[in-house]
């Protein structure tokens, strides 16, 4: 490795007590120490260190702040029952964030590299990851654009961190069912925007739609795409399948969906048990005349902080569809077990998707 590659640790001195593991939120709390990285278009990428957690210091011009040049991910570290330190296909994380990085004319991380960073900050942080079962240490990576400058154009320099937060549960009282609103009015994104990004703008353009559905007793949104308001996209920030008869269908990826790990996972392991499964166009007539022939068996979205999502309800134009009386389908129960089974280490992983943090 050579020397602006070479990993510099700095140790905080100052450890924060902790919250206990039954009062956790999500986002809330912070570890003790962060990665850090610097960009510029001299150097590259360089000087990497891992620091206590603390404030980021940025000139008031800096291009973030101005033009949103930024990108994130979001992955998990599990513990096992037996003490290991499992990542779940933390490859395709950093591969997304580099198209993210792609889209966004940010530039590209060395993947493996990077991997190698995060695996040395769960070592030092491994203490924080719970110990409780359904818990976990979710892991965010972030890019922000950095050179104090007005010009509309791409940032010279960057920063690249991680941070780490212990979180709880998704479903403190087990999987269940949740009631989803059809969005008309507001678009997520659209074909050559930069919805199959993971950045910022696409995240807080959605509080607005969220907020009515809320404030209708709905948990989500179901997006539709931006330019006929006719074709199913995502359902808050999750990707959506839908179980037809005995054929399992989720939205072709276009360029303004988003490419998901979990989804991709359980596009996997629904092939792998001889599940039909299909990816393309699907439009919201569709899955309501399909509901009104009684063939819509389950509705489920996928995401890295609840795995699986089941759907009970789906409110379009006024007409409420039920889905499975309102209770999980066996088939999302059974990709939400697995899954998370693979991801704890509670069930042998024949796929290689997990990577254990090694002293």
């Amino acid at each position: 490795m050579n020397e602006q590659h070479h990993l510099n640790v700095i140790e905080n001195t100052n450890r924060k007590q902790r919250v206990a593991e039954d009062q956790l939120a999500f986002g809330k709390e912070f570890t003790d120490h962060m990665f850090v990285m610097d960009y510029s278009t001299e150097k590259g990428w360089h000087h990497p260190r891992i620091t206590p957690y603390e404030p980021i210091t940025l000139d008031p011009a800096a291009m973030i702040f101005h033009y949103g040049q930024t990108v994130f991910e979001g992955l998990k570290a599990y513990r096992t029952e037996d003490d290991r330190i499992l990542l779940f296909r933390p490859e395709k994380n950093f591969q997304r964030m580099n198209r993210s990085s792609e889209r966004l004319s940010i530039p590209l991380l060395d993947e493996k590299l990077v991997l190698t960073y995060l695996e040395e900050l769960l070592r030092i942080e491994k203490e924080w990851v719970p110990k409780t079962a359904g818990y976990s240490l979710y892991i965010r990576p972030f890019i922000i654009a950095t050179e104090p400058n007005l010009s509309l154009a791409p940032s010279n320099t960057y920063q690249f961190y991680i941070i780490l937060s212990p979180v709880g549960s998704y479903y403190r009282e087990g999987i269940h069912p949740v009631k989803i609103f059809v969005e008309e009015e507001f678009t997520r994104a659209v074909r050559g925007g930069t919805g199959m990004a993971k950045t910022a703008g696409n995240y807080s353009a959605a509080y607005i739609a969220q907020q009515r559905a809320t404030d209708k007793g709905y948990s989500q949104v179901l997006w539709l795409d931006g330019v006929e308001k006719k074709y199913i996209e995502e359902v808050g920030s999750m990707n959506v399948f839908f179980k037809i008869g005995e054929e399992v269908v989720t939205p072709l990826l276009n360029g303004s969906i988003l490419e998901g790990i979990t989804r991709l996972s359980i596009i996997e392991l629904l092939k792998d048990w001889n599940v039909p499964v299909v990816e393309r166009r699907v439009s919201i007539e569709e899955i309501f005349q399909a509901h009104k022939e009684g063939i819509v068996e389950e509705v489920f979205g996928t995401g890295t902080a609840a795995v699986v999502s089941p759907v009970g309800e789906l409110t379009w134009n006024d007409e409420q569809m039920i889905i499975n009386n309102g209770h999980t389908g066996k088939l999302s129960k059974k990709l939400y077990e697995t899954l998370t089974a693979i991801q704890t280490g509670k069930q042998q992983d024949p796929y290689g998707w997990t990577v254990e943090i090694k002293e």
